[in-house]
């Protein structure tokens, strides 16, 4: 893993690190040298539990893009969580992901985001000390912890699928 900046910053990956650093975020944003777009390929570069990523998906909730924070150690369930939240749940495109947040899918950040987006934090990330998200693109990081996901977030948190 390079803490090296690239010499050619991204667009949003500076609204994530501007967002971060306006509310006060502990962790500072790290580029990878290769792209993670998914938890596990995250987890491995970072060299922890997968269940440590807080992958950021966007879904439709009643055709709202709404944005779900959860654990790479499990998928949203999203028939059990629409029941939870009284909402029919699908998968956004990847232009309404981009038209929501700004960002592409790969690299979707908590915050950074156009305009507020509906969030909801799996549970499952609190037990974990230290949680890495997404900042903007697919080769960057930042870490945090649940507590503070919620906060930046104003997230609701919730399970995201029925406990085994």
């Amino acid at each position: 893993m390079s803490n090296a900046i690239p010499s050619a910053n991204h667009p949003a990956v500076e609204k994530v690190t501007a967002a971060l650093a306006e509310a006060g975020a502990t962790g500072q944003v790290r580029w990878l040298d290769d792209a993670a777009t998914t938890a596990a390929l995250a987890a491995e570069h970072l060299g922890i539990a997968v269940g440590q990523i807080a992958n950021s998906l966007v879904f439709l909730f009643d055709g709202v893009p709404t944005l779900v924070l959860t654990s790479g150690s499990h998928r949203v369930d999203t028939a059990w969580l629409g029941a939870q939240v009284g909402a029919t749940i699908t998968r956004a495109s990847k232009e309404q992901v981009k038209e929501a947040t700004g960002q592409v899918i790969g690299g979707v950040a908590p915050v950074g985001h156009p305009a507020p987006v509906p969030t909801y934090v799996d549970t499952a990330l609190a037990a974990h000390d230290e949680v890495w998200a997404a900042a903007g693109h697919a080769k960057t990081v930042f870490p945090t912890t649940f507590d503070e996901l919620v906060r930046l977030t104003g997230g609701t948190p919730t399970a995201v699928a029925p406990e085994d």
